[in-house]
């Protein structure tokens, strides 16, 4: 049985890369497959504590520097997974960890839930560092589309595509169905309350749609970050939404379903940066919701515009209303993108699909690596 080693990124706090993880961390077919062994990268139990120092990150950052050594001295591993953040502190954190695996001579494949090498690769320091890490490795990508972030640092022959994917709605969760309010159809923002993922963006479109008298509500729904709860409420009282505006705070499990069940229309207006595949536009999907988004890293592969969904003009409120309006006062448009939204993610971004598709990714390397030996 062949021995990996995971590093990887485990819940709280939760972001699209933490949940992936801690999907491979719960997988029996992984955990079956291949002899696994864990270690936590994330330092930060809260969003908002994300990107702040602290001598707690030292601290973490140091054990998890000897359990990794411990580890490696103790079983050599056919292979590291690394799931690898671009910059910042999480970056040069993640340098420490990757010479040790280098000093190991340590097989390595990074799987990339970031992006923001190309901008990066501008500094002196970033380009050094990246050209170090990514010598001799493999990577994998969410999407064919974001090879262009790394071209610079490696062959296309290296990099596998693993699109995400996420696992079904539990049956507990379906047996007890709130009931959706047919007379005002409702947006739905489900994210970390970021400004560049569009929080103000949707709520000024708000704001031209009661203006314009079109009838809807609209519920944000994640934890505090660089927005917090008393902004955002100040924002939608300035602007007198309250009747059609709501932050609901954080949202998990029965909660989260219900809320995704009385929606109609997801709307991320995101021009976040990292932004890659956002998982909660597939969970949006599955719940047969129609997508509202922007051009933002690999979105424009989930979302085919006026298929199942539309794309939008990135920190332009108006367009953002538009299309909204488009769909909240168009029933039969509505339920035909939804119904796409739905056939495109049981097609393409299951669990097992995705599980399927990492495995192989993985026995695909080390047979490489064996064939190399």
């Amino acid at each position: 049985m062949k021995k990996i080693l995971f590093l990887l990124h485990i819940p709280p706090p939760f972001h699209g890369s933490s949940v992936v993880g801690e999907y491979i961390f719960k997988s029996k077919e992984i955990n079956n497959l291949f002899k696994c062994s864990y270690i936590n990268l994330l330092t930060s139990k809260k969003v908002s504590e994300s990107t702040n120092f602290s001598f707690n990150k030292i601290k973490h950052t140091i054990y998890n520097l000897y359990k990794l050594v411990f580890c490696l001295l103790n079983d050599k591993k056919d292979l590291c997974y690394y799931a690898l953040t671009s910059s910042g502190f999480a970056f040069f954190r993640d340098l420490m960890y990757i010479i040790v695996l280098k000093l190991f001579n340590t097989s390595i494949v990074y799987h990339l839930h970031n992006k923001g090498f190309s901008y990066n690769s501008r500094s002196v320091v970033y380009n050094i560092c990246y050209r170090f890490i990514f010598h001799n490795t493999k990577v994998i990508l969410l999407s064919d589309s974001l090879y262009i972030d790394v071209k610079k640092y490696i062959k296309r022959n290296c990099v596998f595509i693993c699109p995400n994917g996420i696992g079904s709605i539990k049956n507990e969760f379906i047996n007890d169905m709130p009931i959706k309010d047919i007379q005002k159809p409702s947006l739905l923002f489900l994210s970390n309350l970021i400004k560049s993922k569009g929080v103000y963006d949707l709520i000024d479109a708000c704001y031209i749609l009661k203006k314009e008298g079109v009838s809807f509500i609209c519920n944000f729904v994640g934890a505090e970050a660089d927005i917090n709860k008393e902004e955002i409420n100040n924002r939608i009282q300035q602007l007198s939404l309250s009747s059609h505006v709501k932050y609901l705070g954080k949202m998990y499990d029965k909660s989260k379903h219900d809320i995704f069940i009385q929606s109609d229309i997801f709307v991320l207006p995101t021009y976040y940066a990292n932004e890659c595949f956002p998982l909660v536009l597939l969970e949006a999907s599955q719940y047969s919701l129609s997508l509202v988004s922007t051009d933002e890293g690999a979105i424009s592969e989930i979302i085919e515009n006026d298929i199942n969904g539309f794309i939008v003009e990135k920190k332009n409120p108006d367009d953002l209303a538009e299309k909204l309006k488009k769909l909240l006062s168009n029933t039969e448009l509505r339920n035909k993108l939804s119904r796409a939204a739905h056939n495109k993610f049981i097609n393409n971004y299951t669990l097992k699909i995705f599980t399927n598709n990492f495995i192989n990714i993985l026995n695909s390397i080390l047979n490489e690596d064996n064939a190399k030996a």
